[in-house]
């Protein structure tokens, strides 16, 4: 493995796994007589070992993101309604951290989500809120100490936002208005684990509901709307019954309508927003400004 790979490299062996499966290959060979099987698309080079663990190995500059895992699969394991991958190991091989865990059993929500009625989506939604209300009354334990300081993330997201949503394709007229919409405040509350991951590429599904979540490198600790924004815009989609759902789930209680904006702004500041790919709602390009597209993703 390159000892010290940057970005761009890395997202080049992480697009070609014979370079890599290998080496993975050799260290789930110490747990597991199974092949490795490369799996996911991910930050990091993921490969399934049988049917009963996952092999997770992050490039050096992503160490933070493997403390991080590491400390929240334990943090979170039998504490919730449905399983998180069991820590199994952690080592390091040539400078590369690794994450040894348990295999989950359902299938990808993202795979499911077409095939189910509108009754079984407003289901599926009100148990994810319940399942982030859970991890949002969790007490933060280690985790401050892993994560950045939430003004400093938010800091550092509102210094690159302009050239991110240039970069991924925010339409000229909105990107005229950026820099004044995000002079409004964002949601601020009590810090919570964020574990970023209410979206249906790291949720499982079985039988009639969820059965299991899973990846937590890019968590952090802050407000608790970020971890919103997930399944707001891939599985509510500006589907009102949906969003409502949502919140049904998270605390009894329609969402409010009053944050649409506010929101907005969070989404813009996201570790990875990119709304060309993140807003389900046909058409919002043509929004004339911030106000219409958050009533547009938020009905």
């Amino acid at each position: 493995m390159p000892a010290d790979p940057g970005v761009v490299d890395f997202d080049s062996l992480q697009e070609d796994p014979a370079r890599w499966i290998g080496v993975v290959a050799a260290l789930g060979a110490r747990y597991s007589s199974a092949p490795a099987v490369p799996a996911g698309e991910g930050t990091v080079l993921v490969a399934l070992l049988g049917r009963e663990l996952v092999l997770k190995l992050y490039p050096p500059f992503l160490r933070d993101h493997f403390e991080f895992e590491r400390a929240m699969l334990g943090h979170l394991q039998g504490r919730l309604s449905v399983p998180t991958p069991h820590l199994v190991d952690s080592a390091e091989h040539a400078g590369w951290p690794y994450i040894v865990m348990t295999q989950l059993q359902g299938t990808p929500l993202d795979r499911v989500w077409p095939n189910l009625e509108q009754h079984e989506r407003c289901a599926v939604l009100r148990a994810i809120g319940r399942l982030a209300a859970e991890v949002h009354a969790l007490p933060l334990g280690p985790m401050p100490a892993l994560a950045p300081r939430w003004t400093d993330f938010l800091q550092g997201q509102r210094e690159r936002c302009h050239a991110r949503q240039q970069r991924t394709g925010l339409p000229a007229h909105l990107l005229a208005q950026l820099e004044s919409f995000l002079l409004s405040p964002v949601p601020e509350g009590p810090d919570v684990i964020l574990t970023g991951e209410y979206t249906p590429f790291n949720l499982l599904h079985q039988g009639s509901g969820l059965s299991a979540m899973f990846d937590f490198g890019d968590g952090l600790v802050g407000p608790r709307e970020y971890d919103w924004l997930g399944p707001l815009c891939f599985l509510a989609a500006g589907d009102a019954s949906r969003v409502d759902a949502l919140f049904d789930g998270y605390h009894g209680r329609p969402f409010d309508r009053g944050q649409r904006e506010a929101l907005l702004r969070l989404m813009l500041l996201h570790r990875y927003s990119n709304l060309r790919a993140q807003i389900a709602v046909p058409g919002w390009q043509a929004a004339p400004d911030f106000a219409t597209l958050a009533a547009q993703i938020w009905p």
